[in-house]
């Protein structure tokens, strides 16, 4: 994915995240394609769109477009997923168009997402897709954005021993592990960790409670953060994101109680 903004070098790790887990999605998913050919479309969308399908950049670009203007480009190993909100209306619709042509990959939308739906790991792909995906929309829009407005991060990276969460902090972010591992302490006492495609900080940013332990990263941590607010749209519009939410949840309980017995025994608690 390109911008037509001057962006920093997270862009860049991101975009990377973001393809290889498109292409792990497509892979997991195993609907043959079908090509479609992309001839230079200066206005409108591309002839071939159709609005219930999916479409992969195996060659060449496009370029979405809103009210005349080129937003970003998707360029090879990019997803085209269809703007559903303006269609009704061309004052609102994003258009896909080509400045020199592109050949795609095209997938039926609802084949595509019954078969995600279907299998956990597909469930989870989808799921840090669409996470990382809203951290490059929140990195152009940053990027878009006039210097003396506030600009939100979608994107760090923690060195072994950075706190991530505080314990007893507002819960202003949800995160999603890109790549490292890091441990989950209470009052100072190891319960869990978190590892690569991971989400955590959820529950306390749903419930609006403060955070109930530290989060610390281990290993060198690569963390797209999700604002609350976009993180409740988030779930609203794609139920599967609840699925791997709660997969996640149900995970950490699991180790909080093994970590929990390890300690009973060792204290040799009844």
């Amino acid at each position: 994915m390109l911008a037509n903004a001057e962006l920093t070098q997270d862009f860049t790790v991101l975009n990377q995240q973001y393809k290889k887990l498109i292409e792990a999605l497509v892979a997991a998913v195993g609907i043959p394609a079908v090509a479609l050919d992309v001839e230079i479309t200066h206005e409108g969308n591309f002839r071939g769109f159709d609005g219930n399908k999916f479409y992969l950049v195996e060659r060449g670009t496009l370029c979405a477009r809103y009210q005349g203007r080129t937003v970003y480009v998707l360029d090879e190993g990019d997803m085209l997923l269809p703007d559903i909100t303006g269609v009704s209306d061309d004052a609102i619709s994003v258009v896909y168009g080509s400045e020199a042509g592109a050949h795609l990959c095209s997938y039926p939308a609802l084949e595509f997402m019954r078969r995600v739906f279907s299998d956990q790991a597909a469930v989870k792909l989808w799921t840090r897709m669409l996470v990382t995906y809203a951290g490059l929309m929140l990195r152009i829009t940053a990027a878009n954005t006039p210097e003396d407005s506030p600009a939100t991060p979608g994107f760090e990276i923690y060195q072994p021993g950075d706190v991530i969460i505080e314990q007893g902090d507002r819960a202003d972010y949800v995160f999603n592990m890109s790549s490292g591992v890091a441990e989950v302490l209470v009052d100072n006492v190891t319960v869990g960790r978190i590892g690569e495609g991971e989400i955590f900080g959820a529950m306390a940013a749903l419930t609006h409670a403060d955070r109930s332990a530290t989060v610390k990263a281990k290993t060198t941590c690569s963390v797209v953060k999700v604002p609350k607010e976009q993180f409740t749209e988030l779930i609203k519009s794609n139920p599967a994101t609840i699925h791997s939410l709660l997969i996640d949840m149900a995970n950490s309980i699991v180790n909080l109680n093994e970590q929990l017995v390890g300690l009973r025994g060792h204290h040799g608690f009844d």
